[in-house]
């Protein structure tokens, strides 16, 4: 980890505040001039917790270790910059919301920010309540985000007691063990699970699973 992360962010890591649950949110700031970081972390360090990167490289070797709730992301920073640390990070599949902080003032550079995989950017010199504000609202984003994934994975597991039928994957399980089906069986199988408790006729099974139009 960088030797210029502030020491109440140390103290924090050995005792474990990190942890996912019951801790502040976890911004890495990848920051290579030390007055400017300084500053950031002044405005951020009451409620957010903070580690700090000072190159293109060292945010991904960070990023990985500490799986921060957000990166602020500097753009011009020694070895790697800042565009193509976040190319890098979103090639690997990362996920992490990313805030550019860019002097840049012209259309394109922006673009090229936001199409290297950036949620946002801030523009320097920034304010302090605009910083603030951005980020909390780019968590509570990424928060309900990761909530709604959570209950669309959730909804697409159904069945009762050791039966499980994944109608994502399309696959079955009881307990532990896998159980092969056919389409059909599958199709069926999911039908009379969403529909327990009802009774079925033949017809509406023939219908509902097989297509079948059913005149008697």
């Amino acid at each position: 980890i960088s030797g210029d992360m502030c020491e109440e962010s140390k103290h924090a890591l050995s005792e474990g505040v990190l942890q996912k649950e019951n801790r502040k949110p976890l911004i890495l700031v990848a920051e290579d001039t030390d007055s400017n970081f300084l500053l950031i972390s002044v405005i951020l360090k009451k409620e957010y917790e903070i580690i700090r990167a000072t190159s293109g490289i060292e945010v991904i070797k960070l990023e990985e270790v500490y799986n921060p709730d957000v990166i602020l992301m500097d753009i011009r920073m020694p070895e790697m910059d800042g565009i193509e640390a976040t190319f890098r990070l979103r090639d690997k599949g990362v996920k992490t919301p990313i805030i550019a902080v860019t002097a840049f003032a012209f259309d394109q550079d922006r673009n090229r920010i936001l199409e290297a995989g950036c949620d946002d950017y801030i523009s320097k010199p920034f304010n302090i309540l605009e910083v603030k504000a951005r980020i909390k609202a780019i968590i509570r984003r990424s928060s309900k985000n990761k909530r709604i994934k959570k209950e669309e994975a959730n909804v697409s597991v159904i069945g009762s007691g050791d039966l499980k039928m994944d109608t994502e994957s399309r696959r079955v399980f009881i307990g532990e063990r896998e159980i092969n089906l056919t389409a059909k069986e599958f199709d069926l199988l999911v039908f009379l699970a969403s529909n327990k408790g009802i009774a079925l006729s033949r017809e509406k099974i023939l219908q509902k699973v097989w297509n079948y139009d059913y005149y008697g």
